[in-house]
């Protein structure tokens, strides 16, 4: 991992066409602004995880019915 240090205002480039611009730094939290092009989605890690954490926890029940069923229906 690379770790980068910036003060305010100051940013860093990914690629050709990917900045990412620190714009505030207040007590233990920073403000960043990306600038990318529309098509690259940008979304925030914890989200990602609840996304996948609410996927399990849909399909896990469903099977949970689905034996219940079985046994109800033999």
């Amino acid at each position: 991992m690379l770790v980068i240090s910036r003060k305010v205002s100051e940013s860093i480039l990914i690629g050709d066409n990917i900045e990412i611009m620190l714009s505030e730094i207040s007590g233990d939290r920073a403000k960043i602004c990306i600038s990318a092009p529309k098509e690259i989605p940008i979304i925030r890690k914890e989200l990602v995880e609840t996304r996948s954490l609410n996927e399990e926890a849909s399909v896990i029940p469903q099977k949970q019915t689905l034996d219940k069923l079985k046994k109800l229906l033999k």
